[in-house]
């Protein structure tokens, strides 16, 4: 199946391309305290676009965006993708950074709201800003024409930095409208769909589900409290939400940690999991939990707009730890060092091409090369493909241990480990030994209230994995480091063991 192709190299804006369904009177953004109409949204969006033009900010301008999930920071990103190009900025990092970023990636202007102006302000300068504050009792002017090409930029999205520094991608337009219309259709998202959004939207996962529910013209009810995962079941029965997206620690805390197990869902008719890989364990669990929900299983990169591959729930227990296939549109294959295709069961590096997949990082040749080297996405990840052709990752390949002249799947520790249902959380990472070369050593976290010890997770380990596989040493601790995003940071858990002198 391929994707519908965009023949046209001029379109109006991709802010209408994604309000086009949405009814004045219904609902597009649902907050604590007030539901947002998408006719409120477009006047919003309005009001910004006259702001930036009152305060000399030419279009095409690169518009950095800073504030937390809100119907202020949907205006503002729609806003600038009609006719400037979107910079979402971490609320997470330091001022300095930011600065840092902002002077780099040539933000001429700034959209924030008044809370973290208070403590970033100085970090944008004297940058023409606009704030929610701005808004208030203005009149929103008429909507203001506006045509793209769509092969230039529409955003730069920062990647997660989990293996490494963090890079601006750069997503053009069709990369963009490509990746939403893949996902609405194997989704199959309505009008009634209403998404409980916990993850930032300046993630890139977190940025499609604004995409792909405001193109059919469904909404957003918004949850920035997942501290609190009873918080966010609580607001899914309120708002009636049918849909929630989580990266794997989401899961882990809602199943481990939360009455997501025994808590009546019923609206929920659709669980999507991607941003690394949730152990099988795990999944089986997800289902049981919300037998109503159909779960997918996906698999993505900033790089490609978002998602490369889901596997259909139906296949969820025939191919239970596959990724899937690609998405309508997106080409996948498992390659040797050379490029060429492996055999089923053979490792290799999973390559993707398809019209969402970005053209490369701002300002850094050599990385764009290296990564799309002719034409596709080089992911990173090492994986084995099955006779039907269904992707299953080993591991990250800067994540592999390499311990006793053995390569050891970071992902096979974890998943054995998280078989013991007192454990909310695990990572598996290797450390410099003389004799092995790198030891294994898993840091995990326990249930509230949990007795398990160590030695009873390295009892389990001892007989459930290969005798290689078995870490040396097991440490319990209150809480695994993860980043603005909630994925994992393996580098951050090297450096806990390290500094605890397990090196």
């Amino acid at each position: 199946m391929t994707g519908r192709a965009i023949d046209a190299p001029r379109q109006g804006s991709t802010t209408d391309f994604l309000l086009a369904a949405g009814s004045p009177d219904a609902p597009a953004v649902v907050e604590a305290k007030r539901v947002v109409t998408y006719g409120q949204l477009r006047a919003d969006v309005a009001r910004i676009l006259a702001a930036l033009d009152a305060r000399g900010v030419a279009p095409g301008s690169r518009i950095a965006i800073l504030a937390e999930n809100s119907a202020f920071w949907v205006a503002a990103y729609l806003a600038a993708l009609h006719g400037h190009v979107a910079v979402p900025f971490s609320t997470k990092l330091p001022a300095a950074e930011v600065t840092r970023l902002a002077d780099w990636a040539g933000c001429a202007a700034v959209l924030m709201d008044a809370r973290h102006e208070r403590s970033y302000g100085d970090a944008f300068g004297d940058r023409p800003r606009v704030t929610d504050a701005d808004l208030a009792g203005a009149t929103p002017p008429a909507w203001p024409a506006a045509e793209v090409d769509l092969d230039q930029d529409a955003a730069l999205m920062f990647t997660s930095g989990t293996t490494a520094s963090p890079k601006a991608v750069r997503i053009t337009h069709r990369n963009l409208r490509a990746n939403t219309a893949s996902i609405i259709e194997y989704l199959g998202l309505r009008a009634d769909d209403r998404m409980l959004v916990v993850l930032p939207f300046f993630y890139c996962y977190g940025a499609s589900l604004l995409h792909t529910h405001l193109r059919v013209g469904g909404s957003l009810a918004l949850c920035n409290t997942f501290t609190f995962p009873e918080t966010a079941l609580q607001m899914i029965e309120r708002e009636r939400c049918t849909g929630l997206a989580g990266v794997p620690s989401t899961y882990q805390l809602l199943l481990r940690a939360s009455s997501f197990g025994t808590r009546r869902l019923p609206s929920l008719r659709h669980l999507q999991q991607a941003g690394g890989k949730l152990p099988p364990v795990l999944i089986e669990e997800l289902v049981a939990a919300q037998p109503q929900a159909r779960v997918f299983v996906m698999y993505g990169q900033t790089e490609a707009t978002a998602r490369l591959s889901y596997l259909p729930p139906d296949l969820l227990h025939a191919k239970l730890g596959s990724i899937g296939r690609g998405i309508p549109g997106v080409t996948l294959a498992v390659v040797d060092e050379h490029g060429d295709p492996v055999p089923p069961g053979v490792a290799g590096e999973i390559v993707a091409a398809g019209e969402n997949i970005s053209p490369g990082y701002l300002g850094d040749a050599v990385a764009t090369h290296e990564k799309f080297a002719g034409g596709r996405l080089r992911t990173g990840d090492l994986a084995v493909v099955d006779e039907d052709g269904f992707i299953f990752i080993v591991d990250r390949l800067a994540d592999f241990i390499k311990s006793w002249g053995n390569r050891v799947s970071s992902q096979e520790v974890e998943g054995a480990a998280l078989r013991l249902t007192d454990l909310v959380s695990a990572a598996a990472v290797g450390v410099p030994d003389p004799d092995a070369g790198e030891a294994i050593v898993l840091v995990a976290v326990r249930r509230r209230g949990s007795t398990l010890s160590e030695e009873d997770i390295a009892a389990h380990l001892r007989a459930t994995l290969a005798k290689h596989m078995v870490p040396r040493s097991i440490r319990l601790v209150d809480a695994l480091p993860l980043n603005e995003n909630g994925k994992l940071v393996k580098a951050r858990v090297r450096d806990m063991v390290r500094g605890a002198g397990e090196a």
